[in-house]
């Protein structure tokens, strides 16, 4: 699929905000809101537009530490990468896995209420899991979030 200049616009002004209607969208950028939406639906047709989601504040929900966690598994023959994932899939304070190249196999985004309750998810919860080996982690300061490529 070939995206022009409006494509790239109507994504630019869904990641900014992807509540918008159509008909806003479409006074926007000075188009009619059947194409707009013929276009919205183009690129989500074509799997440009996965999906949209809700951003939650993990700190205003109680989360005010955010961890990242570089694992290494010990024993990669003996446990399957899709059975890691799956288990610390389960883990509800782990928000992210990667399956990365580098030192660490994954990289995990982990959220917790403090440090404290963070010690207690990666004792009880992280390194008693079959296969992990070695892990790093990193506590968040600050965030910036970028709108993405375009």
């Amino acid at each position: 699929m070939t995206l022009d200049d409006l494509d790239y616009a109507i994504l630019r002004a869904l990641s900014a905000n992807a509540d918008q209607s159509t008909t806003q969208l479409a006074r926007k950028l000075d188009l009619s809101q059947p194409a707009t939406w013929r276009r919205i639906k183009r690129l989500q047709d074509a799997g440009v537009i996965a999906g949209r989601r809700l951003v939650l504040d993990a700190e205003k929900l109680g989360y005010g530490v955010t961890v990242f966690l570089g694992v290494k598994l010990a024993t990669k023959g003996r446990v399957s990468l899709e059975d890691f994932e799956r288990a610390i899939g389960a883990i509800p304070e782990v928000q992210t896995v990667d399956h990365v190249l580098g030192l660490y196999d994954y990289r995990l985004r982990v959220v917790a209420r403090d440090l404290a309750d963070f010690e207690r998810v990666l004792r009880r919860r992280i390194m008693t899991m079959p296969g992990v080996g070695d892990v790093e982690a990193n506590v968040l300061l600050s965030e910036e979030r970028r709108p993405g490529p375009l």
